[in-house]
């Protein structure tokens, strides 16, 4: 009984020195290391350095829609309307076969102008109508809105195959739920502003002569692309500032 009581004794002594049992729970230090560096660790985008960005965007928007625009405009000073086309899709398609061979890939946004191109080009020979000419650039903009609002839902959103492929954007390792929801948002963003496009173009058609129009779709298109390059990227910052995310340029 004596040695009872001294044993507890014992126990209890080496338990306020702050000794624990043999069996108490130790947690893993590997484990705390790896917890703290995924808490600390900030989660970055990578983007290429400044100047190779602005070349890069630069360069898939000319090859896009600059050298076709300027093809048009060769062609229609030389041949008129039907002209213009025909060396629009033909500029078009000479850029993708130069992408296929200096890089094996063809970027989306290239890819979707020749092929909308060459149907706008097929329908205005076909009917030689001046309506049907003017009609195109409503169809073009109603149809860039159904595309983007088919993938908008989807996985694999268009703003964001298109962002690693004009802005050559790097997402994390690991999946990160609010840049995907930004993803899918700026691509229903771009469906609206191509659906707004649509409208008021071919409102235009029905009310204003042919020479007002294509100065009025130039308007247009030019204020669509630049309200929603700004409204996506104050969104963009604003998501990488609640979701703890960073930008940084690569080494090369």
């Amino acid at each position: 009984m004596d040695r009872h009581h001294r044993s507890s004794g014992g126990n209890r002594t080496g338990l306020e020195q702050g000794h624990e049992p043999a069996n108490a729970f130790r947690p893993d230090a590997s484990t705390d290391t790896r917890t703290a560096g995924r808490c600390l660790r900030p989660e970055y985008l990578e983007l290429p350095r400044p100047w190779r960005l602005m070349l890069t965007a630069g360069w898939n928007f000319a090859e896009s829609l600059g050298l076709p625009l300027a093809g048009y405009l060769a062609g229609a000073q030389l041949g008129g309307q039907d002209a213009g086309m025909v060396t629009a899709a033909a500029v078009a398609w000479l850029a993708v076969a130069a992408r296929k061979m200096a890089t094996r890939s063809v970027p989306g946004l290239l890819a979707i102008s020749a092929l909308v191109l060459t149907l706008q080009t097929a329908v205005v020979l076909i009917t030689g109508s001046e309506l049907f000419f003017l009609l195109q650039f409503p169809l073009a903009n109603l149809t860039l809105c159904v595309l983007f609002a088919r993938t908008a839902p989807t996985c694999k959103p268009l703003v964001a195959q298109l962002a690693a492929e004009v802005v050559a954007l790097r997402p994390p390792p690991s999946p990160h739920p609010g840049l995907d929801r930004f993803f899918q948002g700026a691509t229903w963003l771009w469906a609206g502003i191509f659906a707004v496009s649509a409208a008021g173009l071919a409102a235009g058609v029905a009310i204003e002569p042919a020479t007002v129009f294509l100065l009025l779709t130039t308007a247009i298109t030019i204020g669509g692309v630049v309200a929603g390059t700004i409204l996506s990227a104050l969104w963009f910052i604003r998501v990488l500032r609640r979701s703890g995310l960073r930008i940084r340029f690569s080494q090369v």
